[in-house]
């Protein structure tokens, strides 16, 4: 049986987490400025010529098994993350988090559904809490939730794909085969972005309301300061989780990633003074509990 370290797991993933929320916040910064597709076609060349040189210094390797899997796999992925990174520019942090982080309960949903598993009264209970929570967190302070404000949990969705992909196809998969998958894939899902936008442009709105509608726009230096701190950020926070989980139980270690949503509030306060209404913090109260329930239930 393989060895477990509770207590060092723990503060990988805790610190992976830390990471992802602190890089994750400077979107802001280039949601002002410049285009989802630049910074997503940027972060891919600077994160995929970093692992490539991991590679050709023999510190990792990229050999995929089965390659065919890995790339649909990290097509959800990267699908989940572009919607994520999109959602930033317009969505408070913690409430775009808390949509993503609803993936477990849509990998109960795909498994009853798809799967025909049974998941029982406590996991069945913990995923009508995790919708409630969900819909507590994305809905309006001024009421009427759109479209648009559910976005976030589609990531949760796609994401939740990926996540029963790792299990089914991608067994025995090095690490940075599938970061570095996902991270292409991102990469051209944003020089796809670009050319489409070149090619039929959108008249863009002023500030971050623009992030999604712009095509090109000239790199400045924040925007290359923020694409290297994200590149660097994504592959540090995955080592560390990817660590965390070697070293502990797996359904202990997940409970772990819902302080993705505290870590990112406590950043997006201190960094951009949002909060969030007392509504949205019951919401993301009910998404921890409910991942919560089904991780330990899972074991």
């Amino acid at each position: 049986m393989q060895d477990t370290r509770p207590i060092l797991s723990t503060l990988c993933t805790l610190s992976g987490m830390f990471v992802l929320a602190a890089t994750d916040n400077l979107i802001v910064i280039v949601a002002e400025i410049s285009s989802l597709w630049v910074f997503q076609t940027l972060r891919a060349v600077v994160a995929v010529s970093l692992i490539v040189v991991m590679a050709l210094l023999g510190w990792v390797h990229l050999r995929a098994i089965r390659p065919r899997y890995v790339f649909l796999r990290n097509f959800f992925n990267a699908l989940a993350l572009l919607i994520y990174f999109g959602c930033l520019a317009f969505l408070p942090i913690g409430v775009v988090a808390a949509g993503f982080l609803t993936a477990p309960i849509f990998v109960q949903i795909i498994s009853v559904v798809f799967r025909g598993q049974q998941i029982g009264l406590y996991r069945g209970v913990a995923v009508v809490l995790g919708f409630a929570g969900a819909l507590m967190v994305v809905w309006p302070e001024d009421g009427g939730l759109t479209w648009l404000s559910l976005t976030p949990i589609l990531a949760g969705l796609f994401y939740a794909i990926s996540a029963i992909g790792t299990r089914l196809w991608c067994e025995g998969e090095g690490t940075m085969v599938m970061t570095f998958s996902y991270i292409a894939i991102l990469g051209a899902f944003g020089a796809i972005g670009l050319a489409l936008l070149t090619l039929f442009p959108l008249e863009a709105p002023a500030g971050a309301a623009g992030w999604v509608h712009r095509g090109y726009v000239a790199p400045d230096f924040a925007t290359w300061a923020v694409v290297v701190a994200q590149a660097v950020g994504s592959i540090l926070g995955v080592l560390l989780l990817t660590r965390g989980y070697q070293l502990g139980e797996a359904s202990y270690v997940s409970i772990n990633e819902y302080s993705m949503i505290v870590f990112a509030s406590l950043f997006a306060w201190l960094m951009w003074g949002q909060t969030l209404g007392t509504v949205a913090l019951i919401g993301i109260v009910l998404i921890i509990a409910s991942g919560s329930i089904i991780a330990l239930r899972s074991r």
